[in-house]
Order: structure tokens, then C-alpha cells, then sequence
């Protein structure tokens, strides 16, 4: 029987199910080179929980909450939404009722504090947005009256995704400056999207660099240069983790062409109510063992860095995607979040994930948007 198993029947001992997680995180390391390696306010509102206080567990809606906006009515609109499926699940209809009551209500009384912070220049795409936004919500009023589970979620889908582009519509600029001390490394001033095409189908991943800008920098340049194509997942455990990014030959990270240097990533995490993230230090080397990151692992398919066991600021291009398994890392008390970096999220292909097997490879990384936000940086003066 494996670990997860055991904490599965064993909830009574809370104490030697926390030991248990971290015997399961230790078990992380993985032997390279000769080193053992882990995988290792005033800031506009991010928040990971439902309005109920629960942590959510879908990329999306993570990557919907970590965008740098400060439009209270959106957000409004956007929790009421994100909370409809819980609700569902629990068969509380009339609380179902009642959110998407609220975000119509929002719709019809703040459509103009919706569109505020919206550039003139797009205004009229806005607009179009709300009306799409409406007009799903009463074909989700007519499926409510019959309980009709699919069109209601389907129609929910399609308000979140118009709620996100309007969104993103809202953020303006980069939210905060980066240290001039990794200016020597690749910065992600925005949002990417990376294709992954595996022996067992497709994986789409939204690189976050609102939150995580030089580890998702990182990855988009990885990603440009072909680096992943034809890499082998070198880990897979089951509810746990997916690892891949080990190249060839000796070394255990990228090397610098240019340089022949090792490209070392510090470990960056963006605290909820921070103006900009952490760097080089874990939660709990900061004594900051109760916050939370802006990008929680409580998303089955949450992108994360790795780094070495001895040093938090050595990750490099070996990166794993995290299986979410509530009964060992429940959402909100685990001890990923703040020792590794996440920077993206899964939000298509999530049941390929769980195919995949140590051997099975990654025949192809493309980013296929955002582009234009990956900025390079800037040549050595040469002399």
C-alpha cells in the first residue's frame, strides 16, 4: 500500500499524516550529477478561495484571480460564477440561484463601473463581452428551472472565459519592477500559452508571468529554443507529481550557449497582498508559514520549478506538473506552496497528465501565444 493509501485510511492521526507529507516530499529528490535535487498591500486583489472561504482547485480560475486588477465588480461577477459548480455538487440550487442572481444584478447596475477600466480603444469589444455575458446568463436561468446540469455548466464556462478577456482587458502595464538583479535572465511581462504534444496526447499551459515573471521567463525562452522537444518524463508517481526538463549528458540544467554557463533560476514566489514576489527564500525560511502564494498547488496540473535540495535559487529547466491529491496536499495546509515555485497551470489535456509514465516523452513544447510579452535581456557591452 503506498503512502497516499495510508493517509487515505488514517485520518484520525493528523499528526503522523503531516510526518507522511513530508517523508512524501523528500521523496522528491532525485539523484543528479552526484546532488540530490528537489522540485524544487496596495497590490490589486488575487485571491485563491471562494467567497465561502474554499481554496480552488482549477487552473483556470486561479489564473482569472492572479491577473493584477483592481475592478471590484468583476470579481464580484467572476466568485459568483466560479462558486456555481461547488454549489452544484452539493445540490444547493437555490444557492446556485442566488449567484447567478448576483452576477446578473452586477451586470445590469455596474455595467458602466465594469467597462471603467477598460481602454477606450476597446471599449466596444467590452461591451460586446457583457452582452455575450448576458445573454448566457439567462439561457443558464432557463436550464436552472429544469436542473439541467450540462447546459448549466457549459453556459458557465463560456460567462467565465468572457469574464477572464475582460480581464485582461483591465491590467495595464506590468504591476511591479523586477530586482536589477536577474536582469541577465529572460522575464515573462505578461501571460504565454505553451502547446505540449506528448506520446499521450496534448497539454495546454498559461505561463503566469504577472506572478512568477524570470521562472515563467525562463520557460518561454526554454520553450523558444526547442529545449524540451523530445525529452523524456523522467518521474511519475501516482497523485503526485510529473517531472521532465533533465537533458542529455551530464548536465542537470540548461547551458547558456552564449555564456556555457548554467542558467540558475531563484526561487520566486508571488505572497497574496504583496506587491511583488519573494525571492530566494522559502515561507519558512522567511517565518511567513501561514500566507499564501498568488499561485497555490491546490490545482490538479499546477506547473512547477525545480530546484536543488541544497539551494532554492539552483533550479535551472527540469520542472514538473503536480497531481493534486486533496488527502495528501489538502488545498490551503501543505508543504509546496512556499518551498516551490509555480508558475502556470494546466488548462487543457489535464487527463493526459495522468497517462503519462516515466519513458513516455514530450515530443514538442511550442508557445503558441504571448510571445511579444517574453522579454530577452540585453546584450553584455562588449569590453
Amino acid at each position: 500500500m503506498g503512502l497516499s493509501k495510508i493517509i487515505r485510511f488514517d485520518w484520525y492521526k493528523r499528526l503522523a499524516k503531516t510526518s507522511l507529507v513530508m517523508v512524501l516530499l523528500l521523496s522528491l529528490s532525485v539523484t543528479l550529477s552526484g546532488a540530490w535535487w528537489n522540485f524544487g498591500s496596495g497590490q490589486p486583489a488575487r485571491d485563491s478561495q471562494l467567497a465561502q472561504g474554499d481554496p480552488i482547485t482549477d487552473g483556470a480560475a486561479l489564473l482569472r484571480y492572479a491577473l493584477p486588477i483592481d475592478n471590484q465588480p468583476v470579481r464580484d461577477i467572476q466568485s459568483s460564477l466560479e462558486d456555481v459548480e461547488l454549489q452544484m455538487r452539493r445540490q444547493r440550487w437555490n444557492i446556485v440561484s442566488s449567484d447567478i442572481s448576483k452576477a446578473s444584478t452586477v451586470l445590469s447596475i455596474q455595467s458602466a463601473a465594469l467597462l471603467a477600466d477598460i481602454p477606450d480603444a476597446r471599449k466596444a469589444e467590452g461591451e460586446a463581452l457583457i452582452t455575450q455575458i448576458e445573454d448566457s446568463i439567462a439561457t443558464i436561468r432557463t436550464a436552472l428551472e429544469v436542473k439541467d446540469r450540462d447546459a448549466i455548466l457549459a453556459q458557465r464556462e463560456i460567462i467565465l472565459d468572457a469574464v477572464g478577456q475582460l480581464e485582461q482587458m483591465m491590467v495595464t502595464g506590468f504591476p511591479f519592477e523586477v530586482p536589477s538583479e536577474y536582469s541577465n535572465l529572460p522575464q515573462l511581462k505578461g501571460r504565454a500559452t505553451v502547446e505540449f504534444v506528448t506520446t499521450k496526447g496534448n497539454m495546454t499551459v498559461v505561463l503566469d508571468g504577472y506572478s512568477a515573471p524570470v521562472t515563467a521567463g525562463n520557460f518561454a525562452d526554454l520553450v523558444q529554443r526547442g529545449f524540451y522537444d523530445g525529452l523524456p518524463i523522467t518521474r511519475a508517481e501516482d497523485n503526485f507529481v510529473v517531472q521532465t526538463g533533465d537533458p542529455p549528458g551530464a548536465q542537470a540544467g540548461f547551458i547558456d550557449p552564449e555564456t556555457n554557463d548554467y542558467r540558475a533560476i531563484p526561487l520566486e514566489i508571488l505572497v497574496k497582498g504583496d506587491r511583488e514576489p519573494m525571492y530566494g527564500i522559502t515561507f519558512e525560511e522567511a517565518g511567513r508559514y501561514l500566507d499564501n502564494p498568488v499561485l497555490p498547488f491546490s490545482a490538479y496540473g499546477a506547473v512547477a520549478m525545480g530546484h536543488p535540495a541544497t539551494d532554492v535559487n539552483g533550479g535551472s529547466s527540469q520542472f514538473f506538473f503536480f497531481q493534486f491529491d486533496k488527502e495528501v496536499t489538502p488545498a490551503g495546509f501543505n508543504f509546496m506552496d512556499g518551498n516551490y515555485a509555480v508558475f502556470g497551470y494546466i488548462v487543457e489535456g489535464k487527463d493526459i497528465l495522468d497517462t503519462l509514465e516515466v519513458g513516455d516523452v514530450i515530443q514538442s513544447a511550442t508557445l503558441v501565444e504571448g510571445a511579444e510579452n517574453l522579454v530577452q535581456p540585453l546584450a553584455a557591452n562588449p569590453g
